[in-house]
């Protein structure tokens, strides 16, 4: 008892220092900013001393997502420079995503034995998918059209000097085709999470339909690689504080927290789609499943708080995928649900696209009618199907889109100035809507909490 009421105590006294350290910090005058700096520093050690009493690496990310933030506002030029961590942490977390979907799809696949239940688990998976995304692009419409964000935006005579390719249009065909790979090692180097999983899938399949005495060598080859892949993923988790402070470091230090005056309006309509989702179709979703809310917002805290600081769903699909089989949730559902939403369940980015689509017509003075928005979010449903899920990827579809509907790019780069804010958000999102879509399934084919969970997963959940 006595524990925890300190540990409310520091965690009050942090949060009383920053929200004062921060007016402090509006405050014009020398003596206010370096009250200001001290009253903030004291907030991050009083949040330090509350993440040394807990045994989980989950407050120390926020203590370093803090940190970097703090870092990025006084000190600009050291923190742009401190991007290096944040792409080692990004790096590392990339070998890890290939070899642990292939692993432990195959293993899940060929293991479980019954491949009627994986086309089961794969047409309830994409029934969910398309409803939740339908829903997200309502939402992200109706926000747009309430807010008007892009009515009455000057647009600049020069825009940045970052640009954008935009690229040719992505048909139906192509992305089909894209689906499958051609070569696995080539799927591997370059990333593409669904073709991996797709090739998974087949293989899990075709040893599957062997007999025991050939299929146990391989399976007992991939159970043990998918747990190694776990215990790396361990391994690498702890260098994530470092890597999140980092992240947060740079784009606050790049962009500055003036960049909120702006462009707010636009940000607060694609924040508050994004709660509004969260209230109006996650949280529905979790009761009528019967998810249990508490314990599932306590297991994503980590991988979402990774999400928000790297605005990569990327970097925190292993440690999702760990925290989701520690819920409950199988192996072989978690390694196929989630990798699949990576390129069928992006919530938080098909969000952003509805608000952004339509903002860049507001902003060009373009009047679109009901009809020719709802086209525009079919193809928006179509073609960010399988986008990377790295930093501003989905530029590169808003950008198709535009040339699509012949909208003008400059309000695009316009919004390039609050991206980072906003991809903080969507991928934030992203990842909680995959990691609710596993246990949905689970719960739907009722399996969930039915299986042991991994030692290795457990030890790295608790670390």
């Amino acid at each position: 008892m006595l524990k925890t009421n300190f540990q409310h105590i520091l965690l009050l006294s942090a949060a009383i220092l920053l929200s004062v350290g921060i007016s402090l910090g509006l405050i014009h005058g020398p003596g206010m900013h370096h009250a200001g700096v001290i009253l903030r520093c004291g907030a991050i050690v009083f949040l330090a001393l509350f993440a040394l009493r807990r045994r989980s690496l989950t407050p120390w990310i926020f203590v370093a997502m803090v940190a970097g933030a703090e870092l990025g506002f006084d000190a600009p030029v050291l923190a742009t420079s401190l991007r290096v961590f944040s792409d080692i942490f990004l790096r590392l977390i990339k070998t890890i995503v290939a070899p642990l979907i292939l692993a432990t799809l195959v293993t899940g696949i060929a293991g479980h034995g019954d491949l009627k239940s994986v086309g089961r688990m794969g047409i309830k998976s994409l029934i969910y998918f398309e409803v939740v995304t339908t829903l997200a692009l309502v939402i992200g419409l109706a926000a747009i059209n309430l807010s008007h964000a892009g009515v009455g935006l000057t647009l600049p005579a020069t825009t940045s000097g970052e640009t954008v390719s935009a690229p040719p249009r992505t048909h139906w065909q192509e992305f089909l085709l894209h689906v499958f790979p051609e070569n696995i090692a080539k799927s591997i180097a370059e990333g593409q999470i669904l073709q991996v999983a797709v090739f998974a899938v087949f293989f899990g399949i075709a040893l599957a339909s062997l007999d025991e005495k050939k299929r146990t060598p391989v399976l007992h080859l991939f159970e043990s690689l998918s747990e190694v892949m776990f215990k790396f993923t361990n391994v690498v988790m702890y260098f994530a504080p470092i890597g999140v402070g980092a992240a947060m470091a740079f784009t606050v230090g790049q962009m500055g927290l003036g960049v909120l005056v702006n462009l707010g309006k636009l940000l607060l309509t694609l924040y508050g789609a994004l709660v509004g989702f969260g209230l109006l179709v996650l949280l529905p979703a979790a009761l009528i499943f019967r998810v249990p809310v508490r314990r599932f917002l306590a297991a994503v805290g980590e991988p979402a708080s990774i999400a928000f600081a790297t605005s990569t769903s990327e970097a925190a699909l292993p440690r999702a995928m760990e925290s989701m089989e520690a819920l409950g949730v199988p192996r072989r559902i978690v390694a196929f649900v989630i990798p699949a939403g990576y390129s069928f369940n992006l919530d938080g980015s098909t969000i952003y696209l509805a608000v952004a689509s339509i903002f860049v017509a507001q902003a060009a003075g373009v009047h679109l009618s009901l009809g020719q928005q709802l086209l525009m979010m079919v193809t928006l449903m179509l073609t960010s199907k399988g986008v990377a899920g790295v930093p501003r990827a989905i530029l590169v579809v808003l950008l198709a889109t535009a040339s699509t509907f012949h909208l003008p790019t400059e309000p695009i780069f316009v919004i390039l100035g609050i991206d980072a804010l906003a991809d903080m958000a969507r991928t934030t999102v992203n990842v909680v809507g995959n990691c609710l879509a596993s246990v949905v399934v689970a719960k739907w084919e009722g399996e969930f909490g039915t299986e042991p969970i991994s030692e290795v997963v457990l030890e790295g959940i608790t670390e």
